[in-house]
């Protein structure tokens, strides 16, 4: 069997301030969004912010210890493109919008009327266009649904295009294309009929990749890891990508903690991911498909229970103890947005976690805990994009440690919220553990 390797991975931004209207908090508190006028970023302070810093790769997760709070607060000189990803301005991102529009639903120019069916797009305030609905009666294809979906294909598109062009990867060689974000594209028929994966793949010119979408609120990415090192472990497809863009709904979640504090309206960035699984290089690290970790039934609600499947089983079947993980990527949202809307610093409290699981099976003592929390866990630097913050945005920090030699085992979690589907009360959750070739 071939040991799947990830070969390369980019996270991208899209700074969108005027879309932020459109996301599903703005949109349903539209009186209080108008007095957040005045709490928007430029472009400029998108791309000197130090968690996006972190998120194209120009800075550690773990430079962001050393710097003093509030981040936002403290502007400096940085650069838009990383060496894993970049940051794109709102006005590049319209023009994107319309190249990969392939149905008019986008028409750039002031002149552009505004139908009942239609949103009108604006930049730094003035109406630059309007974006089209396709359907007066299917709710699936109503313009606000279907800029959330071709939002979410462009800033994919963005991520793949980046990757392709910078990591000098042949679009040829990818023959499989997993999409992996939230968005149901589909029409009234079947709302979630999918087809991201494929849209993407064919924008970036990926003319021998068939594809289909996984859909696993915000563990979406890690089975789609799963998937995709499955596919090349059996020789089904040399090299896939994986690939996910922003969700526009997402955009000013937490904006009403904003509002509350002195903090601008962080939520103004889409995010788009691509990763690549291949047979790689020596240096690529294996994606260990022999502990693989699954959240089932029986796990309940318990987060002990959750936990002890998603990462103690999975380490028990290498012969390892939570101690051998070097750093655990889980949901690492930023901690600037999450506390101004009361939701405290969520990686701060699942590294805690995992340390109370590793003093209860017996890894470390009590006493320990504090310590493991910071020397195995991250700061949190990513948008709240669900999907895009659980785990994933570590990967091309985890690529650069495993090429230089500085790490040998790290792993993945995500969960997901099955139960905001109303279908069940269960969690979702999956893990993957990736290790250097020589790890012992």
């Amino acid at each position: 069997m071939i040991e799947p390797r990830i070969i390369a991975a980019t996270f991208v931004l899209e700074h969108v301030p005027d879309l932020v209207r459109y996301g599903s908090k703005p949109s349903r508190s539209e009186e209080q969004f108008a007095t957040a006028a005045g709490k928007g970023r430029s472009y400029d302070d998108a791309v000197w912010y130090p968690p996006n810093q972190v998120f194209i790769g120009n800075l550690s997760p773990d430079a962001l210890r050393d710097l003093s709070r509030p981040w936002w607060a403290h502007p400096g000189d940085a650069h838009a493109v990383g060496p894993s990803g970049e940051i794109m301005g709102q006005s590049q991102f319209y023009e994107l919008l319309a190249r990969l529009d392939v149905f008019e639903l986008v028409e750039l120019g002031q002149s552009a009327a505004v139908g009942p069916n239609d949103l009108p797009l604006f930049d730094a305030g003035q109406q630059i266009g309007v974006f089209h609905g396709a359907h007066e009666e299917d709710e699936s294809l109503s313009a606000r649904v279907l800029l959330e979906n071709l939002a979410c294909k462009a800033s994919g598109v963005h991520a793949l295009d980046f990757l392709l062009k910078q990591k000098r990867i042949d679009p040829e060689g990818i023959t499989y294309c997993i999409g992996a974000g939230e968005e149901a594209v589909g029409d009234r028929y079947q709302r979630g009929g999918g087809g991201i994966g494929r849209a993407i793949a064919e924008a970036c010119g990926l003319e021998q990749a068939g594809g289909a979408d996984v859909k696993a609120f915000c563990a979406g990415p890690i089975h789609a890891l799963v998937a995709a090192a499955t596919l090349v472990a059996t020789s089904v497809h040399r090299q896939v990508a994986v690939v996910a863009g922003g969700s526009l709904a997402k955009l000013g979640m937490k904006f009403l903690g904003a509002l509350q504090t002195d903090a601008p309206i962080l939520e103004d960035v889409l995010a788009g991911m691509a990763i690549v699984v291949g047979h790689g290089a020596p240096s690529d690290p294996v994606i260990r498909l022999d502990a693989v970790g699954f959240t089932s039934p029986r796990s309940g609600h318990s987060q002990q229970a959750v936990l002890e499947e998603l990462v103690a089983e999975p380490l028990r079947r290498l012969g390892k103890g939570l101690r051998d993980v070097g750093v655990y990527a889980a949901e690492l949202h930023n901690p600037e947005i999450t506390e101004a809307a009361g939701g405290g610093d969520v990686p701060d409290r699942n590294y805690k976690m995992l340390a109370g699981l590793a003093a209860v099976n017996g890894d470390i003592e009590r006493e320990a805990m504090t310590e493991f929390a910071i020397a195995h866990g991250l700061p949190g630097f990513s948008p709240t994009q669900g999907h895009i913050a659980s785990a994933v945005p570590w990967v091309p920090h985890a690529l650069k440690r495993f090429e230089d030699g500085t790490l040998e085992r790290t792993m993945l979690l995500a969960k997901g919220s099955l139960f905001l589907g109303r279908m069940t009360k269960m969690w979702d959750g999956a893990s993957i553990t990736l290790e250097a070739k020589n790890a012992d």
